[in-house]
């Protein structure tokens, strides 16, 4: 018996080394992701997104290319319980298009989304409904 369990520890073991964890069930403290494009035919390849994590783990900032440039960008704000309380999106140009700011119930879900331009006039609002099952 104490054989097999030598084995089973040993074969998790090779496990761990030959699948390694990806970035995504790590932790994301300090992180940056780097996703690139290759254009078949060409191999021209370019930038499509990068993703910046804070020392908590929690998404900063996004920013999405195109094989000419930016795209887009949006930038995240958290509370003091780690919920994204606001959202601004920026343009290719990278000037402010949009900000969302969010409420959230007491268990952490979210409750209600308000879609600002960057004037700070109120352009319309979300509301989320959870529908557990029968």
């Amino acid at each position: 018996m104490k054989q097999i369990i030598t084995m089973i520890l040993v074969c998790f073991g090779c496990l761990a080394v030959a699948y390694p964890q990806s970035a995504t069930t790590r932790s994301k403290k300090n992180l940056t992701i780097k996703e690139w494009n290759t254009t078949a035919g060409s191999n021209s390849r370019y930038l499509d997104h990068v993703t910046y994590y804070n020392a908590n783990g929690k998404k900063t900032e996004e920013i999405e290319y195109a094989n000419y440039g930016q795209k887009s960008r949006i930038t995240y704000e958290y509370d003091a319980n780690g919920n994204c309380v606001r959202q601004v999106v920026y343009d290719s140009k990278n000037k402010a298009v949009r900000i969302r700011k969010f409420e959230y119930y007491e268990d952490g879900s979210k409750k209600k989304q308000y879609n600002y331009a960057p004037s700070g006039k109120l352009i319309s609002t979300k509301e989320f409904e959870y529908i557990f099952g029968n």
